[in-house]
């Protein structure tokens, strides 16, 4: 999965789309223009193969939300936790409706899919988690988690799970920095691992692994771990759909060599699609570098992304569903300035 410079597809940009090893694009807020322009360029995007290239996006709410003139401004997950511990039955609707409302705007743009929702606990350690968490509890997350996924799912979008086992103990941005959580597995699988287990069960589609190194269980970050990915996601806890790397231009991503050993390492862990952001040279690199051995139960995996389009931007603005979430989500906004290159 590679990014784009800016609103539209480059003749450069147009190649690496066709190459065979390319199986979808990532989008930012550098991408959009207008609604108009965006729906031109994921339906040029989508044109280019069959089975169309996946176009996804990291739009949770809160800090990380890519786009915002012609879409709703999205509350932090954080706020439906608050919300939960004074009344349980309001939060879970609100968030199986938010889930609903951000799916359904970014499918009727030509979106496929948001990596989303965040399973990590919220436990006030790490900056970039933060209010991107539902909470500190595993109940509460598991709760909450599961109802966005709800929405997302009748929206017609498959739910991302991240990032796998559990960001929210370690201080340190795996962006710039090469987080180490020192827990035992035991203190892992009996937290930060149950929301996982329990998204698995309610039938979560596809799975992000974290740029972090858990030493007492291997000496690899979780994103380049067959244990954490094998063994353990997909053995262990029966997990059958897909697995992202995080981006792999992440600092933290770097010990593992240049970027098509990156590539190769993450790919050979178990993750079915990796992602090279703001790297175009070093993404076409990869490309060239990783040969034609294309795994086809990655590639039959992969189709489940497809996003499934109920209604087009004019028949979702028309719709009472949508005016009435709008009313109910759009004031739960923090409307934070800062926006994080997630």
């Amino acid at each position: 999965m590679i990014d784009l410079i800016g609103t539209k597809i480059t003749p450069v940009e147009r190649e690496m789309l066709l190459h065979p090893n390319t199986g979808g694009v990532i989008l930012f807020t550098r991408n959009f223009e207008s609604i108009k322009q965006l729906e031109t360029l994921t339906a040029e995007i989508h044109s280019l193969r069959e089975p169309h290239l996946l176009i996804a996006i990291d739009h949770e709410g809160g800090r990380v939300q890519r786009f915002h003139e012609g879409f709703t401004r999205l509350p932090s997950m954080a706020t439906f936790g608050k919300m939960y511990r004074e009344d349980k039955n309001k939060a879970k609707q609100l968030a199986e409706k938010t889930g609903w409302l951000m799916a359904s705007e970014c499918l009727a743009t030509g979106i496929d899919f948001s990596f989303a929702p965040i399973l990590d606990l919220g436990h006030g350690i790490s900056g970039v988690i933060g209010d991107r968490a539902f909470d500190s509890t595993v109940d509460i997350v598991s709760i909450l988690a599961h109802e966005f996924m709800q929405g997302m799912k009748r929206a017609g979008m498959a739910a991302t799970g991240k990032h796998f086992p559990g960001h929210g103990s370690v201080k340190e941005d795996s962006h710039v920095g090469h987080p180490v959580d020192r827990r035992s597995l035991a203190d892992i699988m009996m937290e930060d691992i149950i929301p996982f287990e329990r998204m698995i069960s309610y039938g979560l589609a596809a799975v992000m692994p974290a740029h972090v190194v858990y030493p007492q269980v291997d000496e690899n970050a979780a994103g380049y771990s067959e244990c954490w990915l094998q063994k353990i996601l997909r053995q262990q806890l029966k997990f059958e759909g897909v697995i992202f790397s995080d981006d792999l231009s992440m600092e933290a991503a770097a010990p593992a060599g240049g970027y098509t050993e990156r590539a190769r390492k993450a790919l050979q862990a178990g993750c079915d699609m990796v992602l090279v952001c703001n790297h175009s040279a070093e993404a076409k690199e990869v490309l060239e570098g990783l040969g034609d051995d294309i795994n086809p139960a990655s590639a039959m995996r992969l189709i489940r992304m497809h996003g499934h389009v109920h209604l087009n931007k004019a028949e979702l603005h028309a719709s009472e569903e949508w005016q009435q979430t709008v009313e109910l989500i759009e004031p739960l906004s923090d409307s934070p300035e800062l926006e994080l290159d997630i």
